[in-house]
């Protein structure tokens, strides 16, 4: 017997364990071809109207694969549409030095959530969520950070940011137990889209079980007096970041049956959730994301654009752009960035985005902008 399977046979592994779920879900014959891939018989492809006529728009494009059936959001206890703007900003006080203290409180649990219709998955959160809360502070606050964990394994948070060893979160700084708690206190900086993610062993497994949340510090404008405009736009509260429409999105997907091989793949969890459920934006406001990869046992992720192109800040920690005028990104694991377009000058409709990876796609990674005028 052969000790390693083809990649072919592990392709179709993961397609067929996908469109197991959908029947389960609800879902036809037809659901378990389009998760094997839109071919007929004879190997040509499908036209994508041969789904069905009735089909709405931004459900039968890449040919209708798509999930079947709807996950409930109500029992995983969290919204995919509401994800993209949940700014976790925590409490605030004030230091005796009169600096401002920001302080969160997360904790961790074991917690099974439904990732794509009828496919449940055991998962390790931070605050009952997957991804965890997005936390997001000001450049030069004292953060503090009240871990707590309840799950079944010690577990840790491990910040992308500049802080000391003993608050780094990975095992030589200490492991919480269960039922223990730690307290991670270090300054806000840099400025930047960053990460939190567990540092216990074994990594992959503690980080893909959904172990991971986005870290965002807006820059401080008076640090920046030379880019002081954008970076009050960044700045949450401000006039200026009022006029942006902002989303965080965090790619992610799912080892279903821990392989070291992902089955499902999503932004933000839920897998084709944008699809379904179009992002709503007004064509005469611009569009910042913050984007961050958390995808385990794949090396490369990547963001792509339908009709337009956006500039990039490869780790959010510059105010001018490291790419200008581009449709597609590329992002290694833990790597992450901001995204900023306009949809001014097209005409209001749906436009897609997902990675250039067609498989990620086609097991769940990808979602539409319902661009509209503005509501007068």
């Amino acid at each position: 017997m052969r000790e390693t399977k083809s990649l072919l046979e592990r392709k179709l592994d993961r397609r067929l364990l996908l469109a197991g779920g959908l029947m389960a879900a609800g879902g036809t014959a037809v659901a378990a071809s389009a998760a094997r891939g839109q071919t007929s018989h004879a190997g040509h492809e499908m036209p994508a109207a041969a789904a069905t006529e009735a089909q709405p728009a931004h459900l039968s494009a890449h040919g209708s694969m798509i999930t079947v059936g709807d996950v409930d959001d109500a029992r995983n206890g969290f919204d995919p549409s509401k994800l993209l703007s949940d700014w976790y900003t925590g409490t605030v006080s004030t230091l005796p030095d009169g600096r401002t203290l920001r302080t969160f409180e997360v904790t961790a649990e074991d917690k099974e959530i439904e990732i794509a219709p009828g496919i449940m998955f055991p998962a390790w959160t931070y605050n009952g969520r997957v991804p965890g809360p997005t936390l997001r502070a000001t450049e030069g606050e004292r953060l503090r950070i009240v871990f707590r964990n309840q799950g079944s394994h010690p577990h840790s948070m491990h910040f992308h940011g500049i802080h000391a060893a003993r608050m780094d979160g990975v095992p030589g700084a200490g492991l919480i137990g269960p039922g223990e708690e730690f307290v991670y206190e270090f300054d806000a900086r840099p400025f930047g889209c960053h990460l939190y993610h567990c540092h216990a062993l074994p990594l992959k497994r503690h980080i893909q079980k959904g172990m991971y949340g986005a870290f965002v510090i807006d820059p401080d404008p008076a640090r920046h007096p030379e880019h002081e405009a954008v970076a009050r736009s960044r700045l949450l509260g401000t006039p200026e970041n009022a006029g942006w429409q902002e989303f965080v999105m965090v790619m992610n997907a799912f080892d279903t049956n821990f392989d070291n091989e992902n089955e499902v793949y999503a932004v933000n969890t839920v897998a084709h959730a944008y699809a379904k459920k179009p992002i709503r934006v007004l064509k005469d406001k611009p569009v910042r994301i913050y984007l961050v990869n958390v995808v385990e046992f794949d090396p490369i992720n990547s963001f792509h654009l339908h009709a337009n192109f956006f500039d990039y800040y490869n780790q959010g920690t510059t105010l001018t752009p490291t790419l200008k005028t581009v449709d597609l990104i590329t992002q290694c694991q833990a790597e992450r960035g901001i995204l900023e377009f306009h949809f001014r000058e097209h005409e209001p409709g749906l436009y897609m985005f997902h990675p250039h990876q067609s498989e990620f796609t086609e097991l769940g990674w990808s979602g539409m902008f319902d661009v509209v005028e503005a509501v007068s």
